[in-house]
């Protein structure tokens, strides 16, 4: 079983008020960042972490850590500012302008302006999300362009014509990208900037040889996320009834592929998968925080008969209810 990572998550934000977002600015003096955090709010209740860094004129980077289901953002919807958002992990989504609804998995790129994302909500269907940020004024940039960028002939102006048009485009996870940011977490904190300022270039070189076109991401409208996003809560509200596609579909007016297609692009599995797992992890929580019988914890979380319930506990945990619980009691004996 994948397990997720709030818990890991949280235990890192302890030191973070609920209700929050907390910046912090590297160097701390009152330069003006084009990465405008202060603008950052929480909308729901959760709580986060951002860790912004100048790198160089016109180019600021920060690392975000966030426990929340959705953060509001707000600022200039710039059309020359290129930003880049890397996923690290839990699935991270936005609606931006103009209805189109895009979604991050683990090791996933998104790139578009400042204009496409402003005044956006910025969201997290698995209730957790970690990731870097990147905001770049192309034009301040390139007045300021770093020695390396000019000798490679790395144009800016083409870099801006492709990704800053109206429509994000998402470059999917693969080597290339995570040998760009994998650094950027390994390196001490002490030597973030230095590796930032390194790797920054190292990921514009890589983005003049990418072809837009051969990363267009799927389009969704918001108001299909939307509903996806009720049809979720339907669902995990009601643990102990089980709902058909087809019934969903009848219910939401949406036709069974594309709430098949939308669900998975939104929570990262297929519909089916994804509410095995999610009722499996609320059985590990009820017979960690209860003393409800294995009959009750099957009964709510939406299994007819403990046998069925225990079969596909085990067949995900690879243990027998009775087998978890026993290793979740403290040993009394130290």
């Amino acid at each position: 079983m994948k397990q997720r990572e709030p818990a890991y998550i949280a235990q890192r934000l302890q030191d973070v008020p609920e209700g929050g977002v907390t910046v912090v600015h590297n160097p701390p003096s009152g330069r003006e960042y084009v990465l405008l955090t202060h603008q950052f709010s929480a909308k729901t209740v959760g709580k986060g972490k951002i860790e912004a860094y100048h790198v160089f004129p016109g180019v600021d980077a920060s690392y975000n850590l966030l426990l929340a289901q959705e953060i509001t953002v707000h600022h200039a919807a710039s059309p020359s500012v290129l930003e880049l958002f890397y996923c690290r992990s839990g699935r991270v989504g936005w609606n931006m302008r103009g209805g189109t609804a895009v979604y991050l998995g683990a090791g996933d790129l998104a790139a578009h302006s400042a204009a496409c994302c402003a005044d956006s909500a910025m969201m997290f269907p698995l209730g957790y999300g970690e990731g870097i940020s990147l905001s770049i004024d192309l034009p301040v940039l390139a007045a300021n362009c770093p020695e390396i960028l000019k000798e490679s002939g790395v144009d800016l102006q083409k870099i801006q014509a492709a990704f800053c048009s109206e429509k994000p485009v998402v470059v999917p996870a693969c080597s290339e990208i995570n040998g760009v940011f994998a650094p950027l977490y390994s390196a001490p904190a002490f030597r973030r900037r230095a590796y930032l300022q390194l790797k920054i270039q190292e990921l514009l070189l890589y983005l003049s040889n990418v072809q837009p076109e051969k990363h267009t991401l799927t389009q969704y409208g918001s108001q299909q996320t939307e509903r996806i996003k009720e049809i979720h809560r339907q669902m995990i509200e009601h643990l102990d009834q089980r709902f058909t596609i087809e019934e969903l579909s009848r219910q939401h007016l949406m036709n069974t592929s594309t709430l098949k297609e939308v669900f998975k692009a939104v929570y990262g599995l297929p519909i089916a998968t994804y509410m095995k797992e999610y009722r499996m992890e609320q059985a590990m929580r009820l017979l960690r925080e209860t003393d409800l019988p294995i009959s009750a914890i099957a009964d709510q979380v939406g299994y007819e008969t403990q046998g069925k319930f225990s079969k596909a506990f085990k067949d995900v945990t690879q243990m027998r209810p009775t087998e978890y619980r026993r290793t979740q009691i403290p040993n009394e004996s130290g």
